[in-house]
């Protein structure tokens, strides 16, 4: 696969693979994470893998952006020599509806559909983490079905619940912490996906597979609480 490398910054450089949102891309930036997670450059602060793209920032006193192209390019010569961790496939159990889904009436109307159809056609998808950004351990998962795809709020909410469940055109996501937000909610999970105080904070890392599971409420509330007594 060929990459292309820009200046984000002066102590910045983004490495993009190919434009498009496919497993191969999946797979490459997941490799070029690993590599530069287990043979760090000295001269490297931290880099950030998004859908295409892995951004790496550098410390411009000890290096220029030629060199770090340079090092870069030498180091994703031993990318196919790379094998990728499996991925991890995690079920996410969840509520629908009520006060949990406040607008999976919404998402059902907009597609033809009743709310019941949205729930099976939610939990019957295989999806996959394509990043984590926005808000600390959101991720952003693909593979939804058209089917229930549906348009952000023309009017974002200044405060969404943590944990909710939400639609945005043709992704799914996971609001791990209670901020504004515009996607529309289908209903809450109990479990944490931002855990401050664990060594890896984000329940979630791009290349994972996502299931979703219907549950009660009475199941809700029992996981909840068993969720907050394992974190707190």
């Amino acid at each position: 696969m060929e990459f292309t490398f820009s200046p984000l910054s002066e102590h910045a450089i983004v490495i993009e693979t190919k434009p498009i949102i496919d497993k191969e891309t999946e797979q490459a930036v997941r490799k070029l994470t690993l590599l530069l997670d287990s043979h760090p450059p000295e001269w490297m602060i931290e880099f950030i893998p998004a859908f295409t793209t892995v951004t790496v920032f550098y410390d411009p006193r000890r290096i220029r952006r030629a060199q770090v192209e340079q090092q870069l390019r030498l180091l994703l010569a031993d990318l196919d020599e790379i094998e990728a961790p499996a991925a991890r496939t995690i079920d996410i159990p969840v509520r629908y509806g009520d006060t949990f889904g406040p607008d999976l009436g919404f998402v059902a109307k907009h597609n033809g559909l009743t709310e019941d159809e949205v729930i099976a056609i939610h939990t019957s998808g295989i999806y996959s983490v394509h990043m984590i950004g926005f808000a600390p351990g959101f991720p952003f998962i693909g593979g939804m079905s058209e089917k229930i795809a549906a348009p952000r709020r023309k009017s974002p909410r200044l405060r969404i619940p943590e944990r909710s469940v939400g639609i945005a055109g043709t992704q799914t996501g996971v609001y791990p912490i209670e901020t504004p937000g515009g996607w529309q909610l289908i209903g809450r999970t109990p479990l944490r996906l931002f855990l401050p105080n664990e060594e890896i904070p984000s329940l979630l890392r791009a290349g994972d597979k996502i299931r979703f599971t219907q549950i009660t409420e009475a199941d809700y509330r029992e996981q909840e609480a068993r969720s907050h007594a394992e974190h707190s």
